[in-house]
C-alpha cells in the first residue's frame, strides 16, 4: 500500500520538491516502492484525473467511505490512485485483499464500472480501448481542463528558470569550506539573473552567491546535488530562497528563551533556526521545539534534525498539535520566538506547472453537479440518498494543490477555510507569554491567505492586550530590510481604530516573492510580529503573564477561541461555558455577552 501513499506524496508535494515529475520521483531517495513504478502511477493516473473525476463523483464513495480512516481517510487523491488501478490496471489495485482502503474500493468495483462506462458514452467512444487512446494522446486533458489564474499570479509566462538553491549548514560546515571543496571549479557570478538564465545542459559549473540570506548559493536548476557526498552527509541543505526567509527575519537571539517551530515538518525551517542560533557562538542554546501533527512527516523532520546535525538542540514533540499546547505551562512559557509556516493552498510552489495537470474529484457532489445530468421523476434505486452536507474542515492537513478547474466561489471558499484556520494558530502563537518575536509565512499567492491574516490578527482583542505589532521594513534584518517586493497595499485595509500603523506602513513590512522572475524564487509570504514590554522576571507559569482580557462587567476572555463574529469581532468560549463577543475598540477591549441560539 505504500505505493499509493508514495504516489500520492509525489501528486502533493510539499516545501523543497521543485523540478519535472522524473525529477521528483526518481531523485527521491526516501521511497520504498520501485521509482518507475511510482513514476507510471502518477502519470497514469494524471492523464485520466478528468475521467476518474467523473467516476469518483459519481460513484460518491468518498461521501459512502468517509469514515474509513485506518491509516489514513480515504483523500480524493487516494481514491484517484486508487480506482485508477481498479478499473485500468491489469494487476488491479496492488495492496493486501484485507487492507481498509483497498476494501473501501473494491466492493464498489460495479458502481465504479458502471460510471466508467456513462463516462465513455458521454465522449462518444464505443470501446475503453478507443478511450484509452483518447486520453493517451492528451487530448482529454486539453479539453476537459481549463485553467485558473491564481489572484496576483502574473498571466504571462516567463522564460526565467527557478534555480537550485543550496543553503550551507553552518552546524556542520562553513560557506569557505563548501566553496573550496563541493563547488570547488565553480565559477562566481555576480548577478543571479545570469543563473537564472543559464542552461541547464551548461558545460562550464556556476555559482551565485545570495545577497540576501547568509550562506545560501544558486546554481541552475539542472544541476544534481544528491548523489554529492556534502548532501548525504547534511554539510549542504537543498531549500528555496523564499523558504529561508522566516528563521532569517526571526532571527532568534540566545537571550530571548527557547524557539518553537509549530508546523516543522519537512524540518528546512527548524534547521535553519538551529544554524542561526549556532552562529551566535554560545555552546549551550536555546532549546528548539519542533511541533508536527502528523506523525508520518514526524519521521521525516527527525531524519532531517539528525542529517542536519541539530538533534542536541531540536527537540521533535511528534504528534503534537500546535493548538493544543498550553502557553502558561512549562516549558511553553519559557518560549521566546515562535516561527509559524501553516498549511496553505501552496499556490506559489514552484514544479507544480512541471506536473501533468491534476483534476481531483470532490467529496460531495449534488445531482446537479454531474456532467450532462438529467432530472427524473423517481428516484434512481442504483445510488442511495446522499447524507447531508457537512461542514467544510478548517483544518488542512498539508499544501493540497487547488484544483485547476474548480469555480471562482470554490476557490474563495476553500480560502477563507484555509485562512480561518491560519489565523487561529497565530493568534494562538500571540498567547505565549515570554514570546518576544513570531514570523507568519506561506506558500501562497493569494492575499486572504497573507495580508488578510496579518490584519485580522493586527485587529485582535489578543494582539492588542498582549501588545503585538507588526515587524516595520526597517527594523528588520538587513537582507530582509533589502528586499524589494513588499505586500499589497490594496489589500492591508480594514484596520481598526487605534492600530499604531497604516495599511502603508503594514504592507512595506510584508514580504512577498514571485515566482516566475529573475529572482529565482517560488511565490511566497512572510510577516513578522514583536512586541517589547515582555516580562521576563518571574518563573514557572507566571512567567511573563499578564492579567486576562476583562469585559466591562469583570467576565474574563480566557477561554476557547470560536472564530469571528459580526464587523470582525472575536468569539470565545469563558470557562464557565458562555459564550462571549469582544469588540476592539482603540487600545480597550469590551467584552459583550452574546446569547446563541442552538439550532
Amino acid at each position: 500500500m505504500s505505493l499509493y501513499f508514495e504516489a500520492a506524496s509525489i501528486l502533493t508535494p510539499g516545501e523543497g520538491q521543485v523540478g519535472s515529475l522524473k525529477t521528483r520521483v526518481f531523485g527521491n531517495q526516501s521511497l520504498k516502492s520501485p521509482p518507475a513504478q511510482v513514476y507510471a502511477l502518477v502519470s497514469e493516473a494524471s492523464k485520466w484525473s478528468p475521467v476518474l473525476k467523473e467516476v469518483i463523483e459519481g460513484s460518491q464513495i468518498l461521501l459512502l467511505e468517509r469514515k474509513v480512516h485506518f491509516p489514513t481517510s480515504l483523500s480524493p487523491c487516494l481514491a484517484l490512485l486508487l480506482v485508477h488501478d481498479l478499473l485500468l490496471a491489469k494487476r488491479g489495485i496492488a495492496a493486501p485483499l484485507s487492507h481498509p482502503l483497498k476494501t473501501a474500493v473494491t466492493k464498489h468495483k460495479a458502481r465504479l464500472g458502471a460510471e466508467l462506462t456513462k463516462a465513455r458514452l458521454r465522449r462518444s467512444f464505443a470501446s475503453l480501448e478507443a478511450l484509452r487512446e483518447h486520453v493517451n494522446t492528451g487530448k482529454e486533458r486539453n479539453t476537459t481542463l481549463v485553467g485558473a489564474q491564481p489572484k496576483g499570479e502574473r498571466p504571462d509566462a516567463t522564460s526565467w528558470s527557478h534555480p537550485r538553491w543550496v543553503r550551507i549548514n553552518t552546524i556542520r560546515s562553513t560557506l569557505d569550506e563548501q566553496l573550496a571543496t563541493t563547488f570547488v571549479g565553480y565559477k562566481h557570478i555576480g548577478r543571479l539573473e545570469d543563473i537564472v538564465a543559464t542552461s541547464k545542459d551548461s558545460s562550464d559549473p556556476v555559482l551565485h552567491i545570495d545577497e540576501h540570506i547568509p550562506n545560501l548559493v544558486a546554481i541552475p536548476s539542472g544541476t544534481d546535488l544528491t548523489g554529492s557526498a556534502a548532501y548525504r552527509k547534511g554539510l549542504i541543505i537543498l531549500q528555496d530562497k523564499a523558504s529561508c526567509f522566516p528563521a532569517y527575519l526571526l532571527d532568534p537571539k540566545t537571550d530571548h528563551g527557547d524557539c518553537l517551530d509549530a508546523c516543522a515538518a519537512p524540518g528546512n525551517k527548524t534547521t535553519h533556526v538551529a544554524a542561526i542560533l549556532k552562529t551566535c557562538g554560545i555552546d549551550e542554546s536555546p532549546t528548539i521545539w519542533a511541533c508536527e501533527r502528523d506523525k508520518g512527516r514526524a519521521v521525516v523532520l527527525q531524519n532531517m534534525v539528525e542529517r542536519a546535525g541539530a538533534k542536541h538542540f531540536v527537540r521533535v514533540k511528534a504528534g503534537q498539535d500546535f493548538l493544543k499546547l498550553d502557553p502558561d505551562k512549562e516549558p511553553w512559557c519559557g518560549v521566546g520566538a515562535l516561527l509559524l509556516d501553516p498549511s496553505c493552498s501552496g499556490s506559489g510552489i514552484v514544479g507544480r506547472d512541471d506536473m501533468p495537470p491534476l483534476t481531483l474529484p470532490e467529496k460531495e457532489v449534488s445531482p446537479s453537479d454531474k456532467p450532462n445530468a438529467k432530472k427524473r421523476k423517481r428516484k434512481a434505486l442504483s445510488n442511495p440518498t446522499p447524507a447531508p452536507a457537512l461542514e467544510a474542515p478548517v483544518e488542512v492537513d498539508e499544501e493540497i494543490p487547488l484544483a485547476q478547474n474548480q469555480s471562482e466561489d470554490k476557490l474563495r471558499g476553500r480560502l477563507e477555510a484555509l485562512s480561518a484556520f491560519q489565523l487561529k494558530l497565530l493568534l494562538h502563537a500571540f498567547r505565549f507569554p515570554t514570546a518576544r518575536k513570531v514570523t507568519y509565512s506561506t506558500c501562497s499567492v493569494h492575499a486572504e491567505e497573507n495580508e488578510h491574516v496579518v490584519v485580522k490578527a493586527l485587529n485582535s482583542p489578543v494582539a492588542l492586550q498582549m501588545g503585538w505589532h507588526i515587524l516595520r521594513r526597517e527594523l528588520q534584518v538587513p537582507g530582509m530590510k533589502a528586499w524589494d517586493l513588499r505586500g499589497q497595499v490594496e489589500e492591508c485595509g480594514g484596520l481598526s481604530p487605534g492600530i499604531m500603523h497604516t495599511s502603508e506602513e503594514i504592507s512595506d513590512a510584508c514580504i512577498r516573492c514571485e515566482k516566475g522572475t529573475k529572482e529565482g524564487t517560488q511565490g511566497f509570504f512572510v510577516a513578522g510580529f514583536v512586541r517589547d514590554d515582555v516580562e521576563t522576571t518571574t518563573t514557572g507559569a507566571d512567567r511573563g503573564r499578564k492579567a486576562p482580557l476583562n469585559s466591562s462587567d469583570g467576565s474574563s476572555m480566557d477561554g476557547e477561541w470560536e472564530g469571528f463574529g459580526d464587523e470582525g469581532s472575536v468569539l470565545t468560549t469563558a470557562p464557565n461555558g458562555e459564550q462571549l463577543e469582544h469588540h476592539a475598540d482603540g487600545k480597550e477591549v469590551i467584552a459583550k455577552a452574546a446569547k446563541y441560539r442552538l439550532r
